[in-house]
């Protein structure tokens, strides 16, 4: 059944996730771009700056993996635990993931634009830059995260969360939002208000949106 906020109608995000079982454990792992790896644990791997386009890693464990400027474009991770992933630059654009975790996210620049994130929890960690850009977004929850700047310019997202969140920027151009839940989070500034229909905010939210809604409006206030 999808999880509903108390006294609310908005539908959350449907999570089912398990920690990946009986894996391998990879000493000294080496991955190609393209490969199918399954099953596998990695712990405290460099695969800085490799060429992994287009690599599928299905119920594996990432522990301490640093992933620095490492081409994954088009990768695929399918039911996959990801903890304390480390990368200045992370680029993964036009990549999928699917029942998949990630703990204690450290992204400075983080390139997941055309992506499509279907049941993924984010949880923990600090990300300066989020590019979202055109991505699909469905059943994602992203919790206790501090964010720089959240780009979803152009989105598609459906049961969407983020819970406790602290963001500095939020950016909504062109976004089509269903049931995404912004309550208990915080922004410093939201650009692309119109891509604002579709989400659930709070009280407390809507008085410190009210100076940039009377802006997008041609509204002057005065006392």
């Amino acid at each position: 059944m999808p999880a509903r906020s108390p006294r609310s109608s908005t539908i959350g995000p449907r999570l089912s996730l398990q920690a990946p079982r009986g894996l391998e454990w990879r000493a000294e792992p080496q991955l190609l771009d393209g490969e199918h790896r399954e099953a596998e644990h990695y712990e405290r791997t460099v695969f800085d700056g490799a060429e992994l386009g287009g690599i599928t890693l299905q119920e594996c464990l990432l522990e301490g993996v640093s992933l620095n400027d490492t081409e994954l474009r088009g990768a695929r991770f399918i039911e996959c635990s990801f903890e304390d992933l480390f990368a200045p630059v992370f680029r993964a654009s036009r990549s999928s993931w699917r029942e998949t975790a990630l703990h204690s996210t450290r992204w400075g620049s983080a390139e997941l634009y055309d992506s499509r994130l279907d049941g993924v929890h984010l949880d923990g960690g600090k990300l300066d830059y989020v590019n979202l850009r055109g991505a699909r977004l469905t059943d994602v929850l992203v919790s206790g995260c501090i964010i720089g700047e959240l780009d979803l310019s152009g989105v598609t997202a459906t049961r969407v969360a983020l819970r406790d969140c602290t963001v500095g920027t939020l950016t909504l151009d062109g976004a089509r939002l269903k049931d995404v839940d912004l309550r208990s989070s915080s922004f410093r500034g939201i650009h692309g208000l119109d891509g604002l229909r579709g989400a659930t905010i709070d009280d407390q939210q809507l008085q410190l949106l009210a100076p940039f809604l009377a802006e997008s409006m041609g509204l002057r206030v005065e006392g």
